[in-house]
């Protein structure tokens, strides 16, 4: 089932593409040009084999009609060893698909489980053999300087997560909230509610309440999204519901990730959206598209 620290991580890297680009390079020294264009593709990686594969996030650098660099995210919370046979596939069939060189980047907060991806994969034909990168506990830093934070904003808030359990972790979310008051408004919100979202326990609640107070310019609206999110939440339910209702009317396919994103959303908009769309669709990629 998809949770809220899934989809927290996974929001994080998709925040904003050029910046989760500067955490890569970092990170891993990956070969992203600075400035180049990027934009998200489909995560739908089955075209070239009948069994579906779908990565949690899938991104393209380069321009449309020839991209240098594909980087898949993968968010690992737990132990899956079904993963070490469908991680290959997946860059095998990006890589066919667009015709570019690809890399896997798995996140995975717990320490133990960041240790296992990052096991060799070995695919048996003599010299292939998959080593995942992987983003864990172990090589994210602990960033409690306001200025490094600003200058890699994806891997700051990656790291508020990774190291959630680390013994600073108050100035660690603090150093991060300010440092979003450094960035575009719109892109630090959205990376504070990925972040809140993630979080579990006392630190998600030292989060809340620093996005609570209205000392920095992006926190005051954040603060007024979280009021009228909780004024929405029964009304989305409600949404929610008559969206799979109509799917389900239609016989539609939902496995239970696709039924749990549905119930989770809280964007009444998107609600709307899809239950506008429903109807006409005949699988559940139509109505997210």
């Amino acid at each position: 089932m998809v949770t809220p620290l899934h989809e927290g991580l996974v929001g994080i890297t998709t925040c904003d593409l050029e910046l989760t680009a500067t955490m890569l390079r970092e990170l891993f020294d990956l070969p992203i040009p600075p400035k180049t264009e990027a934009r998200l593709t489909s995560c739908d990686l089955s075209e070239c084999v009948p069994a579906e594969y779908r990565s949690d996030a899938a991104v393209l650098y380069g321009d449309d009609a020839k991209p240098k660099l594909g980087v898949i995210s993968e968010v690992q919370l737990t132990r899956d060893p079904a993963k070490r046979y469908s991680w290959p596939t997946y860059i095998a069939n990006l890589r066919a698909r667009d015709e570019c060189p690809v890399w896997l980047v798995v996140i995975c907060p717990d320490r133990a489980v960041a240790r296992w991806a990052a096991r060799p994969i070995d695919l048996g034909h003599p010299g292939w053999v998959l080593i995942p990168l992987v983003i864990g506990p172990d090589n994210t830093p602990v960033i409690t300087d306001v200025a490094q934070a600003i200058g890699n904003i994806g891997l700051a808030a990656v790291s508020a997560i990774t190291q959630s359990k680390h013994p600073q972790v108050g100035a660690i979310l603090a150093t991060l909230a300010e440092a979003l008051d450094n960035i575009d408004p719109a892109i630090a919100r959205r990376y504070a509610e990925c972040v809140t979202v993630a979080l579990t326990g006392d630190p998600q609640k030292e989060m809340e309440r620093l996005m609570a107070t209205e000392t920095y310019l992006y926190q005051g609206e954040y603060a007024q999204s979280l009021i009228a999110r909780g004024e929405a939440k029964g009304e989305a339910k409600g949404e929610a519901k008559a969206v799979l209702m109509l799917l389900d009317d239609r016989k539609v396919a939902l496995s239970e990730d696709d039924r749990a994103r549905i119930m989770t959303t809280t964007d009444t908009a998107v609600l709307e959206r899809w239950i506008l769309r429903a109807p006409f669709v005949d699988t559940v990629e139509e109505l997210f598209a």
